[in-house]
């Protein structure tokens, strides 16, 4: 999944620079000129050993607090509602109760996925989430902006404290206060989740690459099947099988048929997939494979075909036969 996250205003650009000394608002095309408030001037508690928080959530943190205005914080929030793209595309399928936030005034959902940064050796979580409610989607988009693109370790350190420091809390009534709190931990349980489940699912994936390896030293045919239907053990190969884990499928085989379709060797074009879960109740064959899509959205611009054999609920494999 790409994140491109928005471009605050360019009043919050001007309050997150570390060397502006204080806050002009251009929201609505307001001047704040009468209630400057250096970034200096900001609390003691105001530091992300203290709070926890993620880089990018210091920093609109101290956006937020330069503003001197509840009237301008407001405005920024309903602005971020419409503008976030990872709060505005959260598709129908991923609206189920499993991602339904509890004891918010709105309904709000938030959905994500565990994907694996080379550079610091460990699974990072992003996130996408939606309300049917304008203010509570800026709460939405704000989180899912600040927490994406970190670890579930780092994400668990967040203190939801910080909405204090942001002056956010000023524009919430207590209901929308609790909602938010509410947002904050289900996006620690679901990181949680989804990294736990990409971690296991890693394991598995090597232990069943070793097997094979150890098994193919004893038959050479083993070999012969990469590329056309057998398993491939390429890098596309490897992000298609771990991505997939965030479904806990019961069952999954993930095929390479490059060579089957005129590709040169390890160049890994064309992929078949057939996957058992029970992630696909309720959802009909194109949900399925939207929810599949969106999954392997990283994966799938670096392919040319990839075929879903089969997809079905445990029920219906049963079925099946």
């Amino acid at each position: 999944m790409s994140f491109r996250f928005f471009s605050l205003s360019a009043a919050l650009l001007m309050a997150a620079i570390p060397s502006a000394g204080a806050f002009v608002s251009s929201v609505g095309g307001a001047s704040n000129n009468n209630s400057l408030r250096p970034l200096t001037s900001l609390t003691a508690v105001d530091s992300e050993s203290d709070l926890g928080m993620t880089p990018e959530l210091k920093r609109v943190t101290d956006a937020f607090a330069a503003i001197g205005q509840d009237q301008v914080r407001y405005k920024q929030l309903l602005y971020m509602a419409q503008t976030t793209t990872e709060a505005n595309n959260l598709p129908e399928s991923a609206k189920i109760p499993k991602n339904k936030v509890p004891g918010c005034l709105s309904t709000v959902y938030v959905d994500g996925t565990a994907e694996y940064n080379d550079e610091i050796g460990d699974y990072v979580i992003n996130f996408l989430g939606d309300s049917d409610g304008l203010m509570t989607k800026g709460l939405v988009a704000l989180l899912v902006r600040c927490l994406s693109g970190n670890t579930a370790e780092a994400i668990q350190k967040v203190n939801p404290e910080f909405i204090k420091i942001a002056r956010i809390d000023q524009s919430l009534t207590p209901g929308r206060n609790n909602g938010f709190l509410n947002m904050l931990q289900t996006m620690k349980n679901k990181a949680a989740e989804l990294d736990d489940a990409a971690q296991n699912g890693a394991t598995s994936a090597s232990t069943s690459m070793e097997i094979d390896e150890a098994q193919a030293g004893d038959d050479d045919a083993t070999d012969d099947n990469a590329g056309t239907g057998g398993i491939s053990k390429g890098p596309k190969y490897t992000t298609i099988t771990e991505a997939l884990q965030v479904l806990k499928p019961e069952s999954l085989t993930v095929s390479d048929n490059s060579l089957a379709n005129g590709s040169s060797e390890g160049e890994e074009t064309h992929f078949e997939i057939s996957i058992v879960t029970s992630a696909f109740e309720g959802l009909n064959v194109i949900k399925r494979q939207q929810l599949i899509f969106m999954i392997l959205g990283d994966v799938m611009p670096q392919i040319e075909g990839m075929q879903i054999a089969s997809m079905f609920t445990p029920e219906e494999s049963e079925k099946q036969g």
